[in-house]
């Protein structure tokens, strides 16, 4: 029995959650953060976090938070994997619009096996990024994190290369795929409003204001 039959979609949610928000700063994730990423009450957060260390897949220090273990580590990459090549494949291969696979694929991501993903990724031509720029683990759970800034940091005159964008938000996707930005688009920061306004950024020959929010949710690399 693989291990992901024999663990709960929810586990695999947890281990996902506590892998994407480790990479954003402390290694160990407070149970308020895990229970704000996945729109579950602090309990429920408090006690799946319990369960997810009885499973051996975190090490839990009550008031510090979780980590994963390497088990836990294995799994999450392993759902990130199909997660990211089921977007790919509904994206490449049947033209779903990108603010659209996400959705779809939190659902199919736990219904296909280690054999299935391996074939999509055979299909697509071993890919090494999704849709939005996200890195795809390979199939022995390596993964390469590019370092990137948000685009938010940047200033005026930077010329910045977009890489990966956040795939949380359907409509901010929308709006940058009716402008033609999507990752590997080039732009030149031309300005900024001040007290949290927006950034204009010029785009081949246009210029276009850039949310604050949306600026944080683009990642970019000079």
């Amino acid at each position: 029995m693989t291990m992901e039959t024999e663990t709960s979609h929810a586990v695999q949610d947890y281990a996902k959650a506590i892998y994407s928000l480790s990479r954003r700063g402390e290694k160990a994730v407070a149970t308020s953060a895990l229970a704000e990423r996945l729109h579950v009450s602090p309990a429920s957060a408090s006690a799946m976090a319990k369960r997810l260390a009885e499973l051996g897949l975190v090490s839990h220090e009550p008031y510090k938070g979780v980590q994963l273990t390497e088990s836990g580590e294995k799994l999450a990459l392993e759902v990130i994997r199909h997660h990211r090549l089921i977007e790919l494949y509904l994206s490449e291969a049947l033209g779903m619009p990108w603010d659209r696979v996400h959705d779809e694929a939190e659902v199919l991501e736990h219904a296909i096996s280690g054999e299935l993903s391996d074939l999509i990724a055979a299909k697509l031509g071993d890919p090494t990024i999704d849709p939005h720029g996200d890195p795809i683990p390979t199939r022995d759970g390596h993964i390469e994190e590019r370092p990137t800034r948000s685009l938010a940091e940047s200033q005026p005159g930077d010329r910045v290369v977009l890489t990966r964008v956040s795939d949380s938000d359907p409509e901010m996707l929308r709006y940058l795929g009716d402008r033609g930005i999507e990752p590997g688009t080039r732009m030149e920061v031309v300005g900024r409003e001040p007290f949290g306004g927006p950034l204009n950024v010029r785009v081949g020959r246009r210029e276009l204001p850039l949310g604050l929010g949306l600026a944080r949710a683009m990642r970019v690399v000079s």
